[in-house]
């Protein structure tokens, strides 16, 4: 059975096929599932697989995993569709927010739920109501008028979510996990260099847990060390090149 491995455009921490992520995959297809009221062990091939972590506060423009009704279907809402009251609305039982799984656009699909999806989706979309195919979106159009608010009918790859036999969710650590870059640097968030900044703190992390000291003639938490791919995926085997070794940063650990 084929799998896809779906990642958005802005994953500056991308890990591609995680091997964590991976072998959680194969232990869900393993376990005993409940399903339509039927207890067994299930091959599920239609598993798709999201990825998110927990969302930092209510303004932030991200999807959130959501339930369509109880024991319905997991799928998406955007932040353009939560207005400022869900959005900002709190578990009482964890004092998080209520909407807070984020949708970090990496994914695992079966190939076979994928193909399933493309042979049925013209007929999905010709049952539902065209509300229910498109999410509006505002944009700022350039115009011979200066910029002007035009809207966006959009479609994406997780609108497929609902219509898949079982999905799973795998929470992350968003210090570890997400680092966007959605805005050009000079604006208040997700910029290149705040997503550079962030590589540089968790590279940091790496080195210290790794038994190594830094040195810094700007405060750390401006900047930082890069380790290089070719010394570790994800901050292991990190040992024999920082163990007891001082490194002054900002600089770039290689063998």
């Amino acid at each position: 059975m084929g799998i896809i491995f779906e990642v958005c455009l802005f994953p500056v921490f991308l890990r591609v096929a995680d091997p964590t992520w991976v072998i959680l995959l194969i232990k869900v297809w393993q376990l005993p599932q409940r399903w339509s009221g039927r207890v067994g062990l299930v091959f599920m091939s239609n598993l798709t697989f999201g990825h998110m972590y927990v969302k930092a506060y209510p303004q932030e423009k991200v999807g959130v995993f959501v339930r369509r009704g109880k024991g319905g279907p997991l799928a998406m809402v955007e932040y353009s569709e939560l207005d400022q009251l869900l959005s900002s609305a709190i578990n009482q039982q964890t004092g998080r927010l209520r909407f807070c799984w984020s949708n970090v656009c990496l994914h695992m699909f079966s190939l076979d739920f994928l193909n399933q999806v493309a042979n049925v989706w013209g007929l999905i979309l010709k049952a539902l109501p065209c509300e229910c195919i498109y999410y509006l979106a505002e944009k700022k159009i350039p115009s011979i008028q200066g910029q002007s608010l035009g809207y966006k009918l959009e479609q994406f790859i997780f609108d497929a979510f609902p219509y898949a036999p079982s999905t799973a969710l795998f929470e992350v650590l968003r210090e570890e996990e997400f680092a966007p870059v959605k805005n050009a640097n000079g604006s208040n968030f997700d910029t290149p260099d705040s997503a550079r900044l962030l590589l540089l703190r968790l590279h940091a992390r790496w080195v210290v847990a790794a038994g190594g000291f830094l040195t810094h003639s700007v405060p750390l938490y401006a900047t930082g060390v890069e380790v290089s791919l070719l010394c570790s995926y994800a901050g292991e085997n990190l040992e024999a090149i920082c163990r007891g070794r001082t490194f002054h940063a900002p600089c770039e650990i290689s063998f």
